[in-house]
């Protein structure tokens, strides 16, 4: 009788840990699905609230590390995507960032907005040279910019070139956009310029000092020529040094 008194306690305690966990699991599982659809919603009220007030960086919850700095459009796509800023693991799980090494989107210099390849930045793919997509900025101004190039480069062997009195404005993306495995070095990356300026590309280059990485690029995403140009972006001249210089040349596939 102690013996089976035993086993239907152990059983019931089994069966209430079970319970307990089970319900953890789908509150768990309920809130991840809350947030994927409140946090669209909050994030445009920040940017409604930024383009009222003039605040340059609304949050869209009290704890968030990020917050919107602009909006893409891409109308023959249907595309349309407010910017985040930065572009870490959580910025990006919510909108494509920019990357805080490079300059303020709409500003001399070369910005770069990453995202992921299978959500937000996957119609890069059906980008082609020409075609003209939109960019709001902070204070409302409305930006056309064109296509210029389109490559599919390693970025464990290449950096960018940036431009630093040109406009230019660089997308990038894992590649294969189709890949079953994330995590490989190759990246598309489509460089834009405004539309009525004259074209100053950003290209893939392999020489010059590196400036800070970003998380699309497994090396320095970004090469400055001169020290100066690192500095006005905080970087002091000990930092610098963890910043390797590439050697070896790659050439880029371009379309």
């Amino acid at each position: 009788m102690c013996r089976r008194r035993i086993s239907r306690r152990a059983g019931n305690v089994i069966m209430l840990c079970l319970l307990v966990l089970g319900i953890q699991q789908l509150s768990g599982a309920a809130i991840i699905k809350a947030k994927a659809r409140l946090a669209p919603v909050l994030i445009e009220r920040a940017w409604e609230q930024i383009l009222r007030s003039g605040e340059p960086a609304i949050k869209p919850w009290p704890w968030a590390d990020t917050w919107p700095v602009g909006r893409l459009r891409v109308d023959t796509l249907g595309v349309d995507l407010l910017v985040l800023e930065g572009d870490s693991g959580n910025a990006l799980a919510f909108g494509p960032g920019r990357a805080l090494p490079s300059s303020q989107l709409g500003s001399e210099g070369t910005a770069v907005i990453g995202g992921h390849r299978d959500t937000h930045f996957s119609f890069l793919q059906h980008m082609q040279k020409g075609q003209i997509l939109q960019l709001q900025v902070a204070s409302g101004k409305v930006i056309d910019y064109e296509v210029q190039s389109l490559q599919i480069v390693d970025a464990s062997r290449t950096s960018l070139s940036v431009n630093l009195t040109a406009e230019v404005l660089v997308l990038v993306t894992c590649y294969p956009f189709d890949a079953l495995q994330a995590g490989g070095p190759l990246r598309y990356v489509v460089t834009v310029t405004p539309k009525k300026a004259e074209p100053a590309r950003a290209s893939v280059v392999t020489s010059g000092a590196a400036a800070p990485r970003f998380s699309y690029w497994r090396e320095p995403v970004l090469s400055y020529r001169t020290a100066s140009a690192v500095r006005d972006l905080g970087v002091s001249a000990s930092e610098k040094s963890f910043f390797p210089v590439q050697e070896q040349r790659v050439r880029a596939i371009e379309f």
